[in-house]
């Protein structure tokens, strides 16, 4: 059964730092293109990041320079180091598939205050 677990959300002061978790259960991990979302109040999810199963990586030009994903497919799990925090990235953060098509899991919230 597929089930994603996100980890590693906080609250941090504007330039602080926190890196994200995503855990994989089930042996479709190495089979996909992965990617971070992120949902803040009253906003549809977005795109963050994406890492394809080689390791390229691709970045939404909000956090590009800030982020980075990375993934270990051995373990079937994925990372989100997110330096340089800013308010405006307050939000859920999830991860699923390029396609956002997998069982989405409980997310993991991030804050930034000012």
């Amino acid at each position: 059964q597929v089930q994603l677990v996100e980890s590693g959300g906080g609250l941090v002061q504007a330039g602080g730092s926190l890196r994200l978790s995503c855990a994989a259960s089930g042996s479709f991990f190495g089979l996909f293109a992965m990617a971070w979302y992120r949902q803040a109040p009253g906003k549809q999810r977005d795109v963050v990041a994406t890492i394809t199963r080689g390791g390229t990586a691709n970045y939404a030009d909000s956090v590009k320079g800030r982020f980075t994903i990375s993934r270990d497919n051995a373990k079937n799990t994925m990372y989100l180091q997110m330096n340089s925090l800013r308010p405006e990235d307050t939000a859920v953060y999830y991860c699923n598939n390029e396609y956002g098509n997998l069982p989405w899991g409980q997310g993991t919230q991030v804050t930034v205050s000012s």
